[in-house]
């Protein structure tokens, strides 16, 4: 089985060349570096240290705080994150800067994989998430090289897929060395695929660990003194396409009882700058970009959040957030965020990417629903004209964070038998 899956991988290398190529038209990073992606990474990285794979921007997030404290614990231990698409590997650059090597992980070819292996050499693998790889958890098996996947999730949607392989789907997990998994039912669809109870933790979300340094909320408070000294500020982020519209279209209506009111626009992904850019131009908005460095003069109506790696800081800005990729169904994107900062947090309907998070939000009197431009009108309106209604829902948002706080220890004492010993 694994030999025709890797047979088929390297059949349709071309098409995903192609792939590349057709992406790198809207966003020109998918046409660089492809040397990574097949494991040629010498002087990039620091081998004998530790290698953490997150997938993307929501995994890397996750991996921030986990990243820091394994900075902190073993300064003098090299560390490797690695990440498969370019808005991943722009996060990992400016959460980590130059503390963390950063290379794309390559494709799951055995000897991409050899050569890559040879390079880093780690002492201990980590992957964010759910990320099973065959080729790459049976060559680290071989070469005794422990794996841990943090984080870990597993719906039953995909559990289901899962089982259909059957006995291949055991060995795969037998060989993964531990499971930290979020939660006790995403553990048990681990085990009722094959994994053994003694391979497997129950850790909590790391997701919940993130908190606003004191540094950022300086930070924050300038920014906001320049930008928006007496004006309220909404922020709708990571949106997807079809969203902007309908976040230009409620600002639209609000600004007819709130005419100083300033919108952030953050869009999910840089390919989408310039059209978010090219809407709020259409829709006659006085706009300016936020990678310009101008300060929003006060007839500015829309700052267009397109620099990478800000979206805390801007959070910190608002007086209350919209979370994208809810209003269309992309599943919804992390409201953590911005609960961090004590602001009220409205997403749409399809929230199933953080369904569990959005539970514990909407039960707490942290996160507001919202379905189209008129019900955004209508909750923003009400947040912004009753300040202890806001503030109400914001320090709920909060107090849901820190209730569910903990996972980082718990993950960091699982990995200490694999790292060396620390001086106390």
């Amino acid at each position: 089985m694994q030999s025709l899956y890797t047979a088929l991988l390297y059949l349709i290398q071309p098409l995903i060349w192609l792939r590349l190529w057709l992406r790198g038209r809207k966003a020109p990073a998918y046409r660089r570096r492809w040397a990574e992606r097949y494991g040629f990474c010498a002087g990039k990285v620091a081998p004998d240290g530790i290698l953490l794979h997150s997938v993307s921007v929501g995994e890397t997030l996750a991996a921030v705080p986990l990243v820091r404290a394994l900075r902190h614990r073993y300064p003098t231990l090299p560390i490797t994150v690695t990440t498969m698409t370019p808005t991943g590997s722009e996060r990992a650059q400016s959460a980590f800067g130059k503390d963390v090597h950063h290379v794309y992980l390559p494709y799951d070819l055995p000897g991409s994989l050899r050569r890559f292996l040879d390079t880093v050499n780690p002492r201990l693998v980590i992957i964010m998430e759910t990320e099973l790889w065959p080729n790459l958890i049976a060559t680290l098996h071989e070469r005794k090289i422990p794996l841990v996947i943090a984080n870990a999730r597993l719906s039953a949607r995909s559990a289901k897929g899962y089982a259909k392989l059957g006995g291949v789907m055991r060995r795969l997990l037998q060989r993964i060395t531990l499971i930290a998994a979020q939660h006790q039912d995403d553990g048990d669809r681990f085990v009722q695929l094959g994994l053994k109870r003694s391979q497997l933790a129950i850790t909590g979300s790391l997701k919940f660990d993130i908190s606003v340094t004191p540094e950022l909320a300086a930070r924050a408070i300038t920014l906001r003194r320049q930008w928006a000294p007496r004006r309220p500020v909404w922020i709708a982020t990571s949106t997807h396409e079809g969203e902007e519209a309908i976040i230009l279209q409620a600002h639209r209506q609000l600004l007819a009882s709130f005419p100083t009111l300033l919108l952030i626009l953050v869009p999910r992904h840089p390919e989408r700058f310039t059209t978010a850019r090219e809407l709020t131009q259409k829709m006659d908005f006085s706009y300016t970009l936020r990678s310009s460095g101008e300060i929003p003069s006060s007839s500015t109506q829309v700052v267009i959040g397109d620099s990478m790696g800000e979206l805390m800081l801007l959070y910190g800005i608002a007086d209350l957030a919209f979370v994208g990729g809810s209003l269309v169904e992309r599943g919804g994107h992390n409201p953590l965020e911005p609960a961090a900062h004590a602001i009220p947090v409205l997403m749409g309907p399809h929230t199933w990417n953080f369904k569990d998070i959005c539970g514990k939000l909407q039960q707490a009197d942290g996160l507001i629903t919202v379905t189209d431009a008129n019900a955004i009108e209508k909750e923003v309106k009400t947040l912004l004209t009753d300040e202890d209604y806001r503030l109400w829902y914001g320090r709920h948002a909060v107090e849901v964070l820190h209730q569910n706080q903990g996972a980082l220890q718990r993950v960091l004492q699982l990995l200490e038998p694999y790292l060396p010993q620390r001086n106390h």
